[in-house]
């Protein structure tokens, strides 16, 4: 069995080949060829801590992948001096149940969702998109801003946080890495944020809306990824409305995702205003971006598919890197 710790993550999973393996991922998904059961949660009220548990087995011409992520997640650990969440993705052979690796889940999952929603940003963001407005400091906000970056020529950055410093540790730290522009600014508020974005990322764990619908400009692309819960929120329900809605999973955003239960149990759209599945417009099924200011939105609450195959490329790419610990099993 191979190990892999979060630097070794990182090292095995560049962005821009994590976007591809998740546009690969997300078609697997549409297409029928992935078994990615509904996640399960597990509270754990005394030590106020939630487990969840997302497997998936996926079969297609380039993938046979069966991998479970684990993530644990407990608000108290950041005051205790422990990460706020903790995972691990465990990966077996497919032809035979063996147990093939045990990879750090946290970088996994912050490069993943990063890379899906840049999935989303290259199929449906204008190709003319230069500024991006990142909402949240914390890992996610930073491989949002990368997969941004490594699909689009962004030039400036915005980084709005509900905690000032954040945001500007936030962008002395990401500034000129690899693609990302020099450029990156605090925004002193959500309306200094968006105001001349032309890429929206959410990735907060707000309840309330993170910015104003008036303050958006026409043709924004919005990808949230925060709002994994019924009682979150991170978009206007006045953009839902407007806007045209893409997702990862049909089922699993009706089920999970605030940003469109809430509109939907208050009246204001159905079911049937989710356009397309991103997979399904990786596959020629449905057409994405109609138009130049057209405000297009993808909701992602984050699906075990992007985990098998996230892992798989990992490994594949740790074996070439020599990366990793070996042990007996």
């Amino acid at each position: 069995m191979l190990i892999l710790n979060a630097q070794d993550v990182r090292k095995a999973l560049p962005m821009r080949d994590v976007i591809e393996a998740m546009k690969q991922a997300y078609a697997s998904l549409s297409n029928g060829q992935a078994e990615v059961p509904l996640r399960t949660r597990l509270p754990i009220p005394s030590h106020d801590g939630l487990a969840i548990f997302m497997p998936a087995y996926v079969h297609t011409a380039e993938a046979d992948a069966l991998a479970v992520k684990i993530v644990n997640i407990f608000p108290g650990n950041p005051a205790r001096g422990l990460p706020y969440i903790q995972a691990a993705v465990v990966a077996f052979d497919p032809s035979s149940g063996n147990l093939s690796a045990m990879l750090e889940g946290s970088a996994l999952t912050a490069i993943r969702t990063g890379a899906g929603s840049g999935a989303a940003i290259d199929l449906l963001a204008r190709k003319d998109s230069k500024v991006v407005a990142i909402f949240g400091a914390g890992a996610q906000g930073r491989t949002q801003l990368e997969a941004a970056c490594a699909v689009r020529k962004i030039e400036k950055a915005w980084i709005f946080d509900s905690d000032p410093e954040r945001a500007a540790a936030f962008a002395i730290e990401m500034a000129g890495q690899g693609t990302i522009p020099a450029t990156l600014e605090p925004a002193p508020t959500a309306q200094a944020a968006v105001n001349d974005a032309d890429i929206i990322c959410t990735a907060t764990t707000s309840t309330t809306p993170v910015f104003a619908d008036a303050d958006l400009k026409p043709g924004v692309h919005i990808s949230a990824i925060g709002s994994y819960t019924p009682e979150m929120v991170e978009v206007p329900a006045e953009t839902i409305v407007r806007a045209s809605v893409f997702v990862d999973s049909r089922s699993a955003v009706l089920a999970e995702a605030g940003d469109l239960i809430q509109p939907i149990q208050n009246g204001l759209i159905t079911a049937v205003h989710i356009r397309a599945e991103l997979g399904e417009i990786i596959l020629g099924r449905k057409a994405g971006r109609e138009s130049e200011t057209e405000i297009t939105y993808f909701k992602s609450v984050g699906v075990a598919v992007q985990d098998a195959i996230a892992a798989q490329l990992a490994l594949k790419n740790a074996k070439a890197m020599s990366l990793g610990q070996k042990i007996e099993w």
